[in-house]
């Protein structure tokens, strides 16, 4: 088997299921470790001190624990860093070294960046499923307890003839059994379809997402668990009523004036209280996350992102000595220039949303002790011009920039601040104490630059140096170019392509949109935003619905005392707003017992907010507007028929 040129000799095959033991992630072939020597090339990491790339995996021997496995790593850590500490690395960086400390972690589950970046957000999710569950059952027992009450004649009759109290209960809460049952399985269902589409969902061009998703008898035991659960919580408290029927009562041919009492509708008024409660609570959260979407999907990067490519090209194939490489990354980037529709191309090492380099660096003649975090990396002469990024003052790099010439970068705003108390910066210079190659090296700031969000779009502005490429001694055997272009991206793709195979058919390339990489990285916002947003909606529906149906049954139950009022002079705009004032204060105590658990409950969200705080009063009050909205059109329709009963009608029935 050939890869990247190189013979590799098969000696084994894993079964079918086997993907590693990074979840969500699957690979094809795997090679020996030392094979990335001979695959990477030039650009090999397994030589080089300072980069973090491995995970080691372990098995305790039979009764270790991991404590004790810490403990002994702990112990071995000083030695292990002190002989490897890099030559690279001096002054606080080697002390950082030197103070790192091994440790092991339980990973018989794998280990995956999707637990660190999901784990909240999935945990979050779970609950407001949970409370759109007490919802669902606080309308089903309303629900229950109308129809209980509906049939309380029949439930007379039945003790009447002999039926006992127990097999009354039984009888009703059989009922709830079934319905919780069978909700039950169409979640089941449900379920899985929605796990495939929520895996889907994550995936991205390029980087699928592995998943197992098959259902095993732990899911199967929880959901039983709940169905019985839900039916006992509640389903026993109609049943328990519908088993009290009064015999003498209910017997009565005119015992429709008694389902006024109001001690008949407190319970079902409790149960509107509280699902208002919790759906103000969710449709909060919903606002919450939608809008710190929207502030992230309308933050300004300080690059314009449309329009612009990334080309990733491998020049390992053309196996060009290190003094060439430099060369032919400037030639690739002139040819690139002169496609036509392209505006502008820059390679760089720091493309907008990919990492930085990170290092500690002083003002010349600096008195400090401790330097600055600097996060820099290298671009070419039409960076800024390719990304729109605003030159504030300076110049940008040009011809002037060789290996023999004074070492250059280019620094933002947020630099100046912190290193010259936003002075203009041109002319002064700057030494890091180590990059991977060079130590102390200074560097002539030539110009100054507007700040930019590179590595994450949720992150402040920080120091950053821009530093010529055409200045790098150690170039490597890869490049990422950036292309702007007013043309489609199809086309542009197409011609880029061309015209890098005619260059060398040898290159190795791949292509990223810009627009669709920062989409991309807001993927777990957008997921909070469409699941919290369809779960406000799914509270609101439910919500009224039940507030439907309580006032529906009520108005039903109150037509005789309706008749009355509308005899007795009432006129139906009265009959109206007395229905719709009784709906409209069950919403304003539901509201206002909501709120100081939203106050309290929303900052386990804080992290999970860009430029917003948990409780937003905005969000607040435009949840609270929603729910009195929502709530005023579900109780109209039963307000309106109220309003349109007819006296002589309901009297003729007394």
């Amino acid at each position: 088997m050939m890869m990247n040129d190189r013979a590799f000799q098969i000696v084994g095959v894993t079964p079918p299921g086997f993907f590693g033991l990074e979840v969500g992630k699957f690979f094809d072939v795997a090679v020996p470790l030392c094979a990335e020597a001979i695959l990477g090339g030039a650009s090999s990491r397994i030589g080089k001190g300072t980069h973090w790339w491995l995970t080691v995996m372990g098995r305790l021997k039979p009764g270790w624990s991991l404590e004790q496995s810490s403990a002994g790593l702990a112990s071995m850590s000083p030695g292990v860093f002190g002989a490897t500490l890099p030559s690279s690395l001096s002054g606080p960086d080697a002390q950082h070294y030197l103070d790192f400390k091994l440790a092991a972690s339980p990973a018989a589950n794998g280990f995956s960046d999707l637990r660190e970046a999901y784990t909240t957000p999935l945990s979050l999710l779970l609950g407001l499923a949970g409370l759109i569950m007490l919802i669902a059952c606080a309308n089903l027992a309303n629900l229950m307890l109308a129809r209980t009450s509906a049939r309380e004649r029949d439930a007379a009759v039945r003790l009447a003839l002999g039926a006992s109290r127990t097999r009354l209960i039984r009888q009703l809460m059989a009922e709830s059994l079934l319905l919780a049952c069978t909700g039950a399985v169409v979640g089941l269902f449900l379920a899985r379809a929605l796990s495939r589409f929520l895996v889907s969902f994550l995936s991205q061009d390029g980087d699928s997402l592995f998943l197992n998703l098959k259902q095993d008898w732990h899911v199967l035991a929880f959901m039983a668990a709940l169905a019985i659960l839900t039916c006992l919580l509640f389903g026993s408290s109609p049943a328990l009523r519908g088993s009290r029927a009064s015999l003498e009562n209910a017997l009565k041919a005119g015992s429709r004036g008694l389902t006024a009492d109001k001690d008949r509708f407190r319970f079902g008024r409790a149960l509107l209280v509280a699902q208002v409660s919790i759906s103000l609570i969710l449709v909060t959260g919903a606002l919450l996350f939608v809008r710190s979407l929207r502030n992230l999907e309308t933050l300004d990067p300080g690059f314009q992102e449309d329009g612009v490519l990334i080309a990733n090209v491998a020049l390992r194939r053309l196996n060009l000595t290190p003094p060439r490489l430099i060369p032919f990354k400037r030639e690739l980037v002139e040819r690139l220039s002169t496609v036509p529709g392209v505006e502008a191309a820059a390679d760089t090492d720091v493309a907008p949303l990919s990492s930085a380099n990170s290092t500690t660096a002083w003002m010349d003649g600096s008195s400090a002790e401790e330097g600055i975090n600097l996060e820099y990396g290298q671009a070419g002469p039409d960076y800024f011009k390719t990304l729109g990024i605003r030159l504030l003052a300076g110049r940008t790099f040009d011809g002037r920039d060789i290996l023999s010439s004074q070492r250059v970068a280019i620094v933002n705003r947020m630099f100046a601040r912190q290193f010259t108390d936003g002075s203009n910066p041109i002319g002064r210079r700057f030494w890091v104490d180590a990059t991977p190659y060079d130590r102390k090296t200074p560097y002539e700031i030539i110009g100054l630059v507007e700040n930019t969000r590179h590595e994450d779009l949720h992150n402040d502005f920080a120091p950053m140096a821009f530093l010529a490429s055409s200045q790098d001694r150690h170039p490597e055997a890869h490049d990422q170019i950036l292309i702007r272009s007013s043309t489609p991206a199809a086309t542009i793709l197409s011609s880029v392509k061309s015209a890098l195979v005619q260059m060398n058919p040898e290159i190795i390339i791949s292509f990223q949109v810009l627009e669709t990489e920062i989409h991309n990285s807001l993927q777990r916002e957008r997921l909070m935003a469409m699941l919290s947003g369809f779960f406000g909606v799914l509270a609101l529906v439910l919500a009224s619905v039940g507030l439907y149906g309580v006032l529906s049954y009520n108005v039903a139950g109150r037509t005789t005392e309706i008749g009355i009022r509308m005899a007795l002079g009432a006129r139906a705009a009265g009959v109206l707003w007395l229905i719709l004032r009784e709906s409209l204060l069950l919403v304003f105590l539901g509201v206002a017992l909501a709120i100081p658990a939203l106050l309290v409950g929303t900052r386990v969200i804080a992290s999970l907010l860009f430029r917003l705080k948990p409780g937003d009063p905005v969000s607040i009050a435009i949840a609270a507007l929603v729910m009195f909205a929502v709530a005023a059109a579900a109780a109209f329709i039963p307000a309106r028929r109220a309003s349109r009963v007819d006296p002589i009608v309901a009297l003729r029935n007394e």
